[in-house]
Protein backbone atom coordinates (compact mmCIF):
# COMPACT_ATOMS: atom_id res chain seq x y z
CA UNK A 1 0.00 0.00 0.00
CA UNK A 2 1.40 3.39 -1.00
CA UNK A 3 1.29 6.30 1.38
CA UNK A 4 -0.44 9.47 0.17
CA UNK A 5 2.60 11.72 -0.18
CA UNK A 6 0.90 15.00 -0.97
CA UNK A 7 0.95 18.56 0.35
CA UNK A 8 -1.43 17.69 3.19
CA UNK A 9 0.72 14.74 4.30
CA UNK A 10 3.87 16.85 4.53
CA UNK A 11 2.08 19.83 6.09
CA UNK A 12 0.95 17.51 8.89
CA UNK A 13 4.65 16.78 9.50
CA UNK A 14 5.34 20.51 9.65
CA UNK A 15 2.44 20.90 12.11
CA UNK A 16 4.07 18.27 14.35
CA UNK A 17 7.17 20.49 14.41
CA UNK A 18 5.00 23.51 15.26
CA UNK A 19 3.55 21.55 18.19
CA UNK A 20 7.09 20.88 19.46
CA UNK A 21 7.73 24.63 19.33
CA UNK A 22 4.48 25.29 21.19
CA UNK A 23 5.44 22.85 23.96
CA UNK A 24 8.84 24.54 24.27
CA UNK A 25 7.33 28.03 24.63
CA UNK A 26 8.33 29.08 21.12
CA UNK A 27 6.00 30.68 18.58
CA UNK A 28 4.52 27.53 17.03
CA UNK A 29 5.87 27.50 13.51
CA UNK A 30 7.17 24.26 12.05
CA UNK A 31 8.83 23.34 8.79
CA UNK A 32 9.99 20.33 6.82
CA UNK A 33 11.95 20.22 3.58
CA UNK A 34 11.23 17.42 1.15
CA UNK A 35 13.02 16.08 -1.90
CA UNK A 36 11.61 13.19 -3.95
CA UNK A 37 8.93 12.44 -1.31
CA UNK A 38 11.58 12.18 1.42
CA UNK A 39 11.84 14.54 4.39
CA UNK A 40 15.46 15.71 4.60
CA UNK A 41 15.01 18.46 7.20
CA UNK A 42 12.69 19.07 10.15
CA UNK A 43 12.69 22.25 12.19
CA UNK A 44 10.70 24.60 14.36
CA UNK A 45 11.22 28.05 15.81
CA UNK A 46 14.14 28.25 18.23
CA UNK A 47 14.32 32.03 18.75
CA UNK A 48 13.77 31.84 22.52
CA UNK A 49 15.99 28.84 23.16
CA UNK A 50 18.87 30.22 21.09
CA UNK A 51 18.16 33.89 21.96
CA UNK A 52 18.44 34.55 18.23
CA UNK A 53 15.88 36.49 16.19
CA UNK A 54 17.01 34.67 13.03
CA UNK A 55 16.28 31.17 14.41
CA UNK A 56 12.99 30.84 12.56
CA UNK A 57 11.81 27.37 11.52
CA UNK A 58 12.55 28.06 7.86
CA UNK A 59 16.11 29.22 8.57
CA UNK A 60 16.80 26.12 10.66
CA UNK A 61 15.33 23.89 7.95
CA UNK A 62 17.35 25.54 5.15
CA UNK A 63 20.59 24.97 7.06
CA UNK A 64 19.69 21.37 7.85
CA UNK A 65 18.69 20.57 4.26
CA UNK A 66 21.82 22.19 2.82
CA UNK A 67 23.96 20.15 5.21
CA UNK A 68 22.10 16.97 4.24
CA UNK A 69 22.53 17.65 0.51
CA UNK A 70 26.10 18.91 0.81
CA UNK A 71 25.32 22.11 -1.08
CA UNK A 72 23.58 25.44 -0.62
CA UNK A 73 21.01 25.17 -3.41
CA UNK A 74 17.63 23.55 -2.79
CA UNK A 75 16.35 23.70 -6.38
CA UNK A 76 14.62 20.31 -6.31
CA UNK A 77 13.22 20.71 -2.80
CA UNK A 78 9.89 21.77 -1.35
CA UNK A 79 9.55 23.64 1.93
CA UNK A 80 6.40 22.97 3.95
CA UNK A 81 5.93 25.60 6.64
CA UNK A 82 2.92 26.22 8.86
CA UNK A 83 3.01 30.03 8.51
CA UNK A 84 3.72 32.12 5.43
CA UNK A 85 7.44 33.00 5.50
CA UNK A 86 8.47 36.43 6.70
CA UNK A 87 10.64 38.75 4.63
CA UNK A 88 13.88 37.45 6.20
CA UNK A 89 13.03 33.80 5.56
CA UNK A 90 11.78 34.54 2.04
CA UNK A 91 15.12 36.24 1.32
CA UNK A 92 17.03 33.16 2.50
CA UNK A 93 14.70 30.96 0.45
CA UNK A 94 15.41 33.17 -2.57
CA UNK A 95 19.16 32.60 -2.19
CA UNK A 96 18.66 28.86 -1.69
CA UNK A 97 16.73 28.78 -4.98
CA UNK A 98 14.16 26.46 -3.39
CA UNK A 99 11.86 24.92 -5.95
CA UNK A 100 8.56 25.24 -4.09
CA UNK A 101 7.17 26.75 -0.90
CA UNK A 102 3.93 25.40 0.57
CA UNK A 103 2.59 27.23 3.61
CA UNK A 104 -0.38 26.87 5.91
CA UNK A 105 -1.66 30.07 7.50
CA UNK A 106 -1.26 33.48 5.89
CA UNK A 107 0.59 36.17 7.84
CA UNK A 108 -1.46 39.26 7.01
CA UNK A 109 0.94 41.63 8.78
CA UNK A 110 4.47 40.31 8.29
CA UNK A 111 4.20 37.71 5.54
CA UNK A 112 6.46 37.91 2.51
CA UNK A 113 3.55 38.60 0.16
CA UNK A 114 2.21 41.64 2.03
CA UNK A 115 5.80 42.88 2.44
CA UNK A 116 6.34 42.59 -1.31
CA UNK A 117 9.34 40.27 -0.98
CA UNK A 118 10.61 38.78 -4.23
CA UNK A 119 11.12 35.03 -4.45
CA UNK A 120 13.45 33.33 -6.88
CA UNK A 121 11.87 33.41 -10.38
CA UNK A 122 11.69 29.58 -10.50
CA UNK A 123 10.20 29.20 -7.02
CA UNK A 124 6.53 28.26 -6.90
CA UNK A 125 4.50 29.15 -3.82
CA UNK A 126 1.08 28.02 -2.67
CA UNK A 127 -0.69 28.71 0.60
CA UNK A 128 -3.66 27.62 2.61
CA UNK A 129 -2.73 23.96 3.16
CA UNK A 130 -4.16 23.04 6.60
CA UNK A 131 -4.38 26.79 7.24
CA UNK A 132 -7.08 26.46 9.92
CA UNK A 133 -5.01 24.01 11.96
CA UNK A 134 -1.89 26.18 11.71
CA UNK A 135 -3.76 29.39 12.57
CA UNK A 136 -5.53 27.71 15.49
CA UNK A 137 -2.23 26.62 17.04
CA UNK A 138 -0.83 30.16 16.69
CA UNK A 139 -3.97 31.70 18.19
CA UNK A 140 -3.93 29.27 21.11
CA UNK A 141 -0.27 30.10 21.78
CA UNK A 142 -0.86 33.85 21.91
CA UNK A 143 -4.02 33.52 24.04
CA UNK A 144 -2.03 31.51 26.60
CA UNK A 145 0.94 33.90 26.36
CA UNK A 146 -1.27 36.88 27.21
CA UNK A 147 -2.85 35.27 30.30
Amino acid sequence: MLLPYDDTYFMKKALQEAEYAFEAGEVPVGAVIVVQDRIIARAHNLTEKLNDVTAHAEMQAITSAANFLGGKYLKDCTLYVTLEPCQMCAGALYWSQIGKIVYGATDEQRGCRVMGTTLHPRTKMIGGILADEAASLLQQFFVEKRK
